[in-house]
């Protein structure tokens, strides 16, 4: 009773137009079980360290509990010698705990900067029951970069999604609602920017400043702002002509006021329709990047770097199969669902 009492408690608080707009979402069933499918995986990753690390997921000895995912313990908590960081995957060490207590292993025992240093064969080293997809050419285990990859290409995408939505659409808004002089200047400093050669500039960039995540974020905001910004010129420079516009002028509804609560809401349609492929976009631009060996840092789990490994150790196909299933899967499950969002917004398609 009480799922059935929530389920219509949800009905009741939802639009007329909202619950079309997912009925319409749900009739696209490549993109509905998509989403669901790619809700999936990123749930997966962002619990990697539970999934794929070098320390154990909860150690007891002596009485006692430890959590060394979430806490550094020295060797001396265990027995040991030095007040370092405890290597948990050396065997004194875990002679140690094993002779008062006992360990419990995520089910990959490496993270993405983890060396196998007792591979059987010289790394590339090819898969096996203890690196499921093989070794890399530094002897890390692949299924584990690719976890942690995974989980950082997504969550730079949504972050240089949002941030760029943001830019673009406050722009968008300003040109459009105001218009005239303003409209014209801030245009042709759009276009001007928008006709540089984006890539070569990136290039340029990334190898002037340190890279890292925030520094990348940023360097790619710069030209990632761009994609909404006529979309949503257009919605304004429609809507600020509107009787209901009009009418507020007339009772002296500030300007910001109107933007944000009567016109804004109208360009937010055509927004979100857009926002599933500029989120593609992001994670390809970084996948690039890496690529390149101009994205992230020098030991980063990086899908990108996994595919430069690839084409670097052709004797090695898993590198290069793996890196390209990885992206293929996930740009292929955010275009299905981008079309669904976009069926789901567009006001000719109704759902049977």
């Amino acid at each position: 009773m009480a799922s059935i009492r929530r389920g219509i408690i949800t009905k009741m608080t939802l639009s007329p137009l909202t619950q079309r707009r997912l009925k319409q979402f749900r009739a696209n069933k490549r993109g509905y079980w998509s989403f669901w499918l790619f809700m999936a995986l990123l749930g997966v990753c962002l619990f990697a360290e539970f999934l794929a690390n070098d320390k154990p997921i909860l150690v007891s000895y002596d009485g006692g509990l430890y959590f060394p995912t979430f806490i550094t313990y020295p060797e001396t908590t265990f027995g040991g010698d030095f007040e370092t960081e405890t290597e948990y995957r050396d065997s004194f060490v875990q002679g140690l705990i094993n002779e008062k207590g006992w360990m419990i292993w995520p089910p990959i025992p490496f993270s993405y900067d983890t060396i196998n240093y007792d591979l059987r064969s010289p790394a590339p080293s090819k898969p096996d029951d203890v690196n499921w997809i093989g070794t890399d050419d530094q002897g890390r285990d692949v299924m584990a970069r690719v976890i942690y990859g995974f989980r950082l290409s997504v969550l730079f995408g949504l972050i240089l999604t949002f941030i760029s939505s943001v830019v673009g659409v406050a722009a968008g808004a300003v040109q459009g609602y105001y218009g005239g002089r303003l409209d014209l200047v801030m245009q042709r400093c759009i276009e001007v920017w928008s006709s540089l050669p984006s890539l070569y500039i990136l290039i340029i960039f990334s190898s002037m400043f340190v890279p890292g995540f925030w520094t990348l974020l940023f360097i790619l905001l710069l030209f990632s702002w761009l994609t909404l910004v006529d979309v949503v010129r257009a919605e304004f420079l429609r809507a600020r002509n509107f009787d209901y516009v009009r009418a507020a002028h007339a009772l002296g509804v500030s300007n910001p006021v109107i933007i944000w609560r009567h016109v804004l809401p109208n360009a937010m349609v055509a927004t979100i329709t857009y926002m599933p492929f500029i989120l593609t976009g992001s994670i390809t631009a970084l996948t690039s990047l890496d690529f390149l060996g101009l994205g992230l840092p020098p030991g980063s789990p990086s899908l990108g770097e996994l595919l430069a490994q690839g084409k670097n150790n052709l004797q090695a196909p898993w590198l290069g199969i793996t890196a390209f299933v990885s992206l293929a899967m996930m740009l292929t499950l955010l275009t299905f669902v981008g079309e669904a969002v976009r069926d789901a917004f567009d006001p000719r398609k109704t759902s049977t």
